[in-house]
């Protein structure tokens, strides 16, 4: 455990200090110093016809090791990009790991995606390998022309011409490799955020970023690790949540990580494949334990026998936490972070009282705090913005390739999180909205700015604006504004098309579920769009009704 265990919240925090190692590589923490035991299982795989497959911690290194090696006979070099375009699969680990053998940067992405959001990140990161499957392959076949740095593609389940068999390929390449020894500021992935005033940005992680993840997941896992620990979440290893918060912390403490995802989420069978694998700590967003809830006597029916329950990316309530953790038989600690630093702010029910509503208090090793707009702390009640200080190794090194975005991100010491918040006499944290326009959608972070582009793509479309409307299940929803072009009529069928047209280009979770055609949208002098305005507009217009 890299927190010491303490009876309260101030015990454990004043206890832990960083002690970053002057040479780090993330693989050998999460996989090379469990290898030494051949038994020692790493992955439990359940496939979609049911069969289950493990996976030791040595074969994930030996698999890894091909990998590296396979990668530095392509002539790739320390620094270059390999594109993850896959779900919740072993293949995903051992890329990951993998490429950090051999100081490469992994990107993953996730197949919601469509061509030209994918297209958008493999150009911007100029990545030289991508690994997908078949399913999602006619994405990279569309785009692959306008992707120059693109060379190699490999397939983890079949063939396609052009394209390499992922597992074929690795076992023709030798299972030894040294790992390197880098620094904990060496590159190591890069995670697109969600973009407000341009296309998403990928915050460049350093291999640093597991250290800096540890403490918080330690802690809002109830002291993770625990004996008879299994780790699972619904949540893609695409995203921070199921990559940095489950997979790699568990195999950094050498645990058993369960990976099964089904195309969408199924309460049911969620609850059915915790029960069965015995899961015992897993992260499930709001929106999943509101899903959870509908299902009547989960905890005796699936015989669940969960510990921890991590939720994040949106408020519980009071409601949905008291039903979850009584109906789940484990307590719900929520937690916060972002692209840029995640697991920041958080709650663990051992040592803390729960205050409904909150985001917490800073996790040991962090220092999150509310600044004004020239970062001076504020006093407690009132609303700034919520910021974390620096250094921090959970933070991201920089924007990728862009200094100008990577300086504005802070204010002397103070990364702002874009997030609006006051804190209270006890440390606790209240969120009180974003600064930005970013939408919180069933656990998504969602830009408009990438949504906007793809609905004027339609050719009878002239403007468009996106918010996020409130609602009840979700949090918020997309609802796309839209000006048509002069002579277009307004009809529930052109509605669907451009929802269609988005849900194409993108992904499934960006597609605005509402459309309003307006005449014209409110703007600035210059031309901006006041996003702002008509979100405001649509909540005072919804809370009428």
């Amino acid at each position: 455990m890299v927190i010491a265990r303490g009876s309260t919240y101030r015990e454990v925090y004043d206890a832990f200090e960083w002690r970053l190692p002057a040479r780090y590589n993330i693989a050998t923490d999460v996989c090379d110093r469990h290898a030494g035991d051949p038994t020692r299982v790493a992955l439990i795989h359940e496939r979609a016809d049911g069969a289950v497959q493990t996976y030791t911690f040595l074969q994930i290194q030996r698999s890894a090791n091909q990998f590296a090696n396979f990668l530095q006979y392509c002539g790739l070099a320390i620094g270059d990009r390999v594109v993850l375009f896959l779900g919740q699969d072993p293949a995903t680990g051992v890329a990951h790991v993998g490429c950090w053998k051999a100081g490469m940067i992994s990107v993953p992405t996730s197949t919601l995606f469509g061509a030209d959001a994918l297209e958008y990140r493999i150009r911007t990161t100029e990545a030289r390998v991508l690994i997908t499957d078949r399913a999602n392959y006619p994405k990279v076949a569309e785009i692959r022309e306008r992707a120059p740095t693109l060379e190699k593609v490999l397939l983890i389940d079949g063939a396609e011409p052009g394209c390499l068999p992922f597992w074929e390929t690795l076992d023709r390449a030798s299972d030894a490799f040294e790992t390197l020894s880098l620094t904990p500021d060496t590159p190591a992935f890069i995670n697109f955020t969600s973009g407000t005033t341009g296309w998403p940005k990928g915050a460049l992680q350093g291999h640093r970023s597991m250290l800096g993840h540890m403490p918080g997941l330690e802690f809002l896992m109830d002291f993770l690790p625990q004996p008879g620990d299994i780790l699972w979440s619904p949540a893609d290893w695409a995203w921070l949540a199921g990559l940095m918060d489950i997979l790699m912390p568990g195999w950094f403490h050498g645990l058993p990580v369960l990976t099964y995802r089904s195309n969408a989420f199924d309460a049911e069978r969620a609850l059915h494949m915790m029960g069965k694998h015995r899961v015992r700590a897993t992260l499930l967003t709001p929106t999943m334990l509101k899903l959870i809830r509908q299902v009547k006597d989960a905890k005796r029916r699936f015989a669940i026998d969960l510990r921890v329950v991590l939720s994040g990316s949106e408020a519980v309530g009071q409601d949905l936490h008291e039903q979850m953790a009584v109906a789940l038989g484990a307590p719900i600690n929520e937690g916060f972070g972002q692209t840029e630093a995640n697991c920041i702010i958080g709650n663990s029910s051992l040592v803390m009282p729960t205050r409904y509503g909150s985001l917490g208090r800073s996790l040991p090793g962090h220092v999150a705090a509310i600044v004004d707009d020239d970062g001076a702390p504020l006093s407690p009640g009132k609303v700034g913005n919520l910021a974390l200080k620096r250094p921090d190794p959970v933070m991201l090194l920089e924007y990728w390739r862009d200094a100008e975005a990577t300086r504005g991100k802070f204010v002397g010491d103070w990364m702002i999180t874009g997030d609006l918040a006051e804190s209270d006499d006890e440390g606790y944290l209240w969120f009180r909205g974003r600064k930005d326009d970013v939408i919180s959608s069933s656990g998504y972070r969602i830009g408009p700015t990438e949504i906007e582009d793809a609905i004027v793509r339609h050719p009878k479309v002239a403007l468009a604006a996106v918010i996020g409307a409130p609602d009840p299940e979700r949090t918020e929803i997309i609802k796309a504004f839209v000006v048509l072009a002069p002579g277009c009529e307004a009809t529930h069928a052109l509605a669907d098309e451009i929802r269609e047209s988005v849900r194409d280009r993108l992904a499934r979770h960006e597609y605005p579920r509402e459309i309003e055609f307006v005449a014209s949208l409110p703007m600035t002098a210059t031309g901006k769009i006041l996003r702002r305005e008509l979100r405001d507009r649509e909540i005072a217009n919804r809370a009428r009704t």
